[in-house]
């Protein structure tokens, strides 16, 4: 069966949630919570909170893919609690959750990594491994004007081409790989994920290229959080995050990159200053040796969790 992504399927997964009894632990949901799962993804975290919640219990997830909401929807038929599946981006929480009356939530979960069905199957260029049109949107509206990693390598200036690739990836040899770009698409369009990778490999000194990753893991990372603004995304849920909760409330972050994880500490931290928040992870919560020899993409996971000892209304 095709998705809507063109992948194979809409309800089966390749993705393994990462920490997941550790998430369940510091949430500690209880069965007549309100429970936001940010990021539906494979859905392998949301069933679990599922299982938690009893009928007066409610499950509202958000994802901008619309086949992670299908799978989701598949996998949760049956479910004691009321469920609501939103196809949306949860920097949008505090618009949805007035659309959909939801007055407060108890407990919020944030998974801001990516699922392997996103990077092995989706067919939108995510994953180097994979020769797939230069997509990297998480977005599957088909609307035009949304921005692709086509747009970033075939358009814009070398300078700024060279600034995320350091800001957002880490690139150290930024400038060499932009520099690179800017010259083969004065050939053709670079329109495919080979292409792009065949690129840096090309731009990089031998020794990176042939090092224990692939020359073209940073490029690739800085350029799918630039086309989905993820760090974007991820300001704007965390201003909303004191005005949606209920007194209690327990919201907890798995992050995957240094600049997703500092943003969180530091909101955590301001929120712990201005008395609103305790913090409940006095260190990042990481993944066992065990966990990371069976699923290595969880190798850079961390998670961090706080507990809002104010209700909303009272610090709007």
């Amino acid at each position: 069966m095709q998705s809507s992504s063109g992948s194979t399927s809409t309800i089966d997964t390749r993705h393994v949630p990462v920490l997941l009894q550790e998430v369940l632990e510091v949430l500690n949901i209880q069965e007549n919570d309100t429970v936001v799962d940010g990021t539906l993804g494979g859905g392998g975290h949301a069933v679990r909170f599922a299982q938690k919640l009893g009928p007066g219990g409610h499950l509202v997830g958000f994802d901008v893919d619309s086949a992670a909401v299908a799978r989701a929807r598949e996998h949760l038929r049956g479910t004691q609690a009321q469920v609501s599946l939103i196809h949306d981006n949860f920097r949008n929480i505090s618009a949805k959750l007035s659309e959909y009356r939801i007055d407060g939530i108890d407990k919020a979960f944030f998974d801001l990594g990516w699922s392997s069905d996103q990077l092995e199957v989706s067919g939108r260029g995510f994953s180097f491994n994979r020769d797939e049109p230069l997509k990297m949107t998480l977005s599957d509206s088909g609307d035009e004007s949304v921005l692709t990693a086509y747009d970033i390598v075939n358009t814009w200036q070398e300078e700024n081409i060279a600034d995320i690739l350091y800001g957002w990836g880490g690139e150290h040899f930024s400038r060499r790989i932009a520099r690179e770009i800017v010259k083969k698409r004065s050939d053709e369009d670079i329109e495919s994920t080979k292409q792009l990778a065949d690129i840096v490999a090309h731009a990089v000194p031998a020794p990176y290229r042939f090092g224990k990753t692939n020359p073209a893991t940073k490029t690739f990372q800085a350029l799918r959080i630039a086309v989905n603004d993820e760090l974007g995304a991820l300001k704007d849920v965390l201003k909303a995050l004191p005005t949606v909760t209920k007194k209690d409330a327990v919201v907890a972050f798995l992050t995957f990159h240094s600049l997703e994880d500092k943003l969180v500490k530091e909101s955590f931290r301001t929120w712990a200053q201005e008395g609103i928040g305790e913090v409940l992870t006095k260190k990042p919560i990481t993944p066992s040796r065990s966990e990371v020899g069976q699923n290595p993409r969880s190798r850079s996971a961390k998670l961090r969790a706080l507990k809002f000892t104010h209700d909303a209304k009272t610090h709007t």
